[in-house]
């Protein structure tokens, strides 16, 4: 990705500003989609870096002031950027005498990208997130993992906690269809900003099967879930009771209203997604 911008507080960085940050692993950021000075569900990204820099720093800046900053680094870009803002408090880490001041706000944009073309084809790996429910930097063990299924022939990895539960993918979350509801992992996870929409457009969460007794447990290969049965990208069973003649990719059960002939990790469309919040003043 080519970087287009990196602010810091609204203003342009400099190097003795960034320095410090390349050794730095305390913080916390939030990555999004601008499409026309646009972004869907800005106060759900809002809402991450504030509950996030409450748990790390003890205090969380104004969302206006956040907004601010975000708006800064498009007005001289195109309206069509990805966007990462990292929160950070100025102590660093491995400190533990200095109290956290209040947190800085670095915003860097770049060309903007799109979701995979799925299905993809997935590996369950056992890993638990620390502090699963905030999207902290630092995390080698998501891309080392990514990497290690991708060299095995895999387009991702799904993570499976300690106790056999499925969780999330490495930079995504996993949603399931039940034939009548959208159905969430019960594992502990980052709660994605699509993920958020579309609880609110679906309802409650809707608890997940159970793993019968005896169906024996796999370490790597599909996510997708119907009923007992596992199923890979293209809604096939286990290895020996698939049919080897090639198959249309599709999503697996029935078709969820509104999600016809989608994937939940895809773009969902209007129908579904809430409206876009603007991070560019109208005129």
């Amino acid at each position: 990705m080519t970087t287009l911008a990196v602010q810091r507080n609204g203003r342009a960085a400099t190097s003795d500003e960034l320095a410090p940050l390349a050794f730095a692993g305390f913080a916390h950021f939030t990555a999004m989609q601008v499409r026309g000075g646009k972004v869907r569900g800005l106060d759900l990204h809002l809402g991450r870096l504030r509950s996030a820099s409450m748990e790390l720093f003890g205090r969380a800046l104004p969302d206006e002031r956040v907004r601010s900053y975000l708006r800064a680094a498009l007005e001289e870009g195109p309206a069509d950027v990805s966007l990462t803002a990292t929160m950070y408090s100025s102590p660093g880490e491995f400190t533990a005498g200095e109290k956290p001041g209040e947190p800085e706000v670095l915003v860097r944009t770049g060309t903007p990208a799109s979701g995979p073309q799925g299905p993809l084809r997935l590996a369950t790996v056992q890993y638990d997130r620390y502090l699963p429910a905030l999207k902290h930097v630092g995390e080698v063990a998501k891309t080392h993992l990514m990497r290690r299924v991708v060299q095995d022939g895999f387009d991702d990895a799904a993570f499976v906690d300690r106790r056999g539960r499925l969780s999330e993918a490495t930079i995504w979350n996993l949603a399931f269809w039940g034939g009548d509801a959208v159905v969430w992992p019960e594992a502990e996870m980052l709660p994605g900003t699509t993920m958020g929409i579309v609880r609110s457009a679906t309802g409650p969460p809707r608890r997940p099967p159970t793993r019968p007794a005896g169906h024996p447990r796999r370490r790597a290969g599909p996510c997708w879930r119907r009923g007992h049965e596992l199923l890979d990208a293209g809604g096939r069973g286990p290895p020996d009771r698939r049919d080897p003649r090639p198959r249309s990719p599709t999503l697996p059960g029935p078709a969820a209203p509104g999600l016809q002939g989608r994937t939940l990790h895809r773009f969902l469309g209007p129908g579904v997604l809430a409206g876009p919040d603007s991070l560019r003043p109208t005129t």
